[in-house]
């Protein structure tokens, strides 16, 4: 029994594997003399975090990524980012297909771990609408881009192709890299660069087994999975109700929306919205909002994308399970049900331990930022918020935080990447059965 259980959790354990070499092997890239501009330094500490942000699509910077890199050096940082937001599992998966057409167990369950899908047997169909999606939205949002950047902005065709794709890139995987020292505020009053980055960032965050369902029943909602209703819903709910509450937040705020048109302050609200869900580029300077804006930034960005997707957080179903549970409770009801399901007792534990390891991490990493860095807690958490939810938003305080910091932030990224992940799958392979229950006991809550 023992040697099964152990078997079974080693795709959880491949995929933290995978992912560290891939840091590594990033790390080292960055880290030789091509790939930093002349005159900057190369140091291990700023190329392992670069790594672990792009891996780990997060987008905290401790350089700016045009001026401190190469040309290589950003190329790395591009690929860096795909291969993050793919999967390891599912691109080493469809190139298994690709070279062999067919897909080992062993391979299914590794890809299981990194996708969440339900079942071994849907991993290849699913890894086969993975890359189509990937490719088709990337290249829609790069073709957008680029000519924007040459019909608006009068850029030659190679380098306005060049930032189209990387900008697609990095936001469909939601990693938040950017080609310039101020994110994308000087796009702030163009729609047609702003709306196709934050359509792409959604588009990245609602996860794979989303559009699975999309592309079977899409005229059909009754039809669709409760995992894709809840995932459509909270996606919305959150957007919309975190675009109105940044812009009625900031509105007079001279630094952030003040000092722009009224229509302008909500596509600017929307944007960063879009971009909490782990999107991290940002129109407006962060740095100046008002610390309600950062709390509720927090509250987003702790929350996360959708499930198997490129997003980060605890996801939208893990909270939207959170509530269910409450409002059972609440109710006295003996089932925890949504959209006329029952959900299993097991599923609920693992919800509640997500979230409360998440929790404990969180607050670990300010505790050990607050004895590090001089700064103070709401910036802190708002960084550690950032980074456990490999969002990339920043209040400006990344680059100076030391060595120390940097490396609290570079664990934090890599443990919300693949954290919440390598949890679930486990907690979902890792069941056992006991032939005895002790007898029932009520201790006082409350």
């Amino acid at each position: 029994m023992k040697n099964l259980v152990r078997q079974i959790n080693t795709p959880s354990r491949v995929v933290v594997a995978a992912f560290l070499a891939v840091v590594l092997s990033g790390t080292a890239l960055l880290s030789l003399p091509i790939a930093v501009e002349a005159g900057q330094e190369a140091t291990l500490t700023s190329a392992l975090f670069t790594a672990t942000s792009a891996v780990c699509v997060t987008g905290l910077a401790v350089q700016d990524t045009a001026a401190h890199w190469t040309f290589f050096g950003e190329t790395v940082i591009l690929v860096l980012m795909q291969i993050g937001g793919f999967g390891i599992m599912s691109l080493a998966s469809i190139l298994a297909v690709v070279v062999s057409g067919r897909l080992g167990l062993r391979a299914r369950l590794n890809t299981q771990a990194e996708t969440k899908t339900l079942g071994p047997g849907d991993v290849r169909r699913l890894l086969v609408g993975v890359a189509k999606v990937t490719l088709a939205v990337e290249t829609l949002i790069a073709v957008a881009l680029t000519a924007r950047f040459v019909i608006g902005y009068g850029e030659p065709f190679g380098r306005a192709a060049y930032h189209g794709v990387f900008h697609a890139v990095s936001a469909f995987t939601n990693a938040g890299f950017t080609l310039w020292p101020d994110s994308i505020m000087r796009f702030v009053t163009d729609p047609w660069v702003c709306l196709p980055l934050a359509l792409a960032v959604v588009a990245g965050g609602l996860g794979f087994p989303v559009y699975a369902v999309l592309r079977q029943n899409w005229r059909h909602p009754a039809r669709w999975s409760l995992h894709a209703k809840i995932t459509l819903g909270m996606t919305a709910l959150l957007l919309f109700g975190g675009a109105t509450a940044i812009t009625v937040t900031e509105w007079n705020n001279p630094g952030t929306l003040g000092a722009l048109s009224p229509g302008l302050r909500i596509l600017a609200g929307f944007f960063h919205s879009a971009m909490t869900r782990s999107g991290g580029m940002n129109s407006v300077d962060t740095s100046q909002m008002s610390e309600n804006s950062w709390l509720i930034s927090d509250v987003l960005m702790f929350i996360g994308a959708g499930s198997a997707s490129t997003g980060g957080g605890i996801k939208v179903t893990t909270f939207a399970l959170l509530a269910y549970v409450i409002l059972a409770e609440l109710r006295g009801e003996p089932d925890v049900t949504a959209g006329r399901r029952r959900i299993p007792e097991q599923l609920q534990r693992q919800t509640l331990t997500i979230a409360l390891l998440s929790v404990a991490s969180i607050a670990t990493g300010t505790f050990v930022m607050m004895m590090v860095t001089p700064f103070k807690l709401d910036r802190v958490l708002f960084e550690v918020v950032s980074a456990f939810g490999t969002v990339g938003l920043s209040t400006g305080i990344t680059p100076d935080v030391g060595t120390s910091g940097h490396l609290v932030l570079t664990v934090l990224m890599f443990i919300g990447r693949l954290g919440p992940v390598t949890l679930g799958a486990a907690l979902a392979l890792h069941v056992q059965t006991r032939r005895f229950r002790y007898p029932e006991e009520r201790p006082l809550v409350g």
